[in-house]
């Protein structure tokens, strides 16, 4: 499958083009510096472009069969990014008749924020991340309303450390029982996995431990 990966730079992006190329796809990374990826493939394929300029989006989402979102601001509180980016790449995917899209949000958006403990819903997402949390939420509502074969994957927060496959997948919003943590390598492996799994097809989706 020829699959292109927005924010392929990011510290879950690079790890889902290590994936998808293992397992045997034909990859695009796409960034403001695809360069910084360290990946060596005759299935890579880098693309210079930024996620903001409509242009740039739909021309390398042209001649793929998949696309998967893990786009990032770093440290900007500010960044609109997710909503921004997303909304071109529904774009780009329309007009060139892509239909397959993975998203990655965030677990507490829309009805999973009852998952969340007290800090997670007043401190981070209650204030110091309030605007960056508000980004994913618009970000989840254009993807629903786009049409496409969507699926969001909302992780716990990141965690250095390897791929165990031990976290819990598709719980509901009454789900207390969680670490609220998973590592990146488990959720890159997830992401590209949705490719050929349609479990969770039109479906958001929590993971965590």
């Amino acid at each position: 499958m020829k699959v292109i990966v927005f924010g392929a730079t990011g510290t879950i992006g690079h790890l889902a083009v290590e994936n998808l190329l293992a397992a045997g796809h034909e990859v695009t990374a796409f960034a403001r510096s695809p360069e910084r990826l360290e990946l060596t493939s005759d299935k890579l394929r880098r693309v210079a472009g930024d996620a903001l300029v409509a242009q740039d989006v739909a021309s390398a989402i042209k001649g793929h069969d998949a696309v998967i979102v893990t786009l990032g601001a770093g440290a900007s509180r500010k960044s609109v990014i997710r909503s921004v980016g997303t909304r071109n790449v529904i774009a780009g995917m329309k007009q060139h008749s892509v239909k397959r899209l993975i998203c990655q949000s965030t677990l507490g958006a829309h009805e999973s924020w009852s998952n969340l403990n007290f800090f997670w819903k007043r401190i981070m997402f209650g204030a110091l991340l309030r605007p960056v949390f508000k980004d994913y939420e618009l970000q989840e509502e254009l993807v629903r309303a786009s049409g496409l074969d969507w699926t969001i994957v909302r992780p716990a927060a990141f965690t250095d450390g390897p791929a165990t496959g031990g976290y819990k997948v598709g719980f509901g919003p009454q789900e207390r029982d969680l670490t609220l943590k998973i590592s990146r390598a488990d959720i890159a492996a997830f992401l590209s996995r949705q490719l050929s799994d349609l479990t969770f097809l039109n479906r958001a989706v929590g993971i965590s431990h």
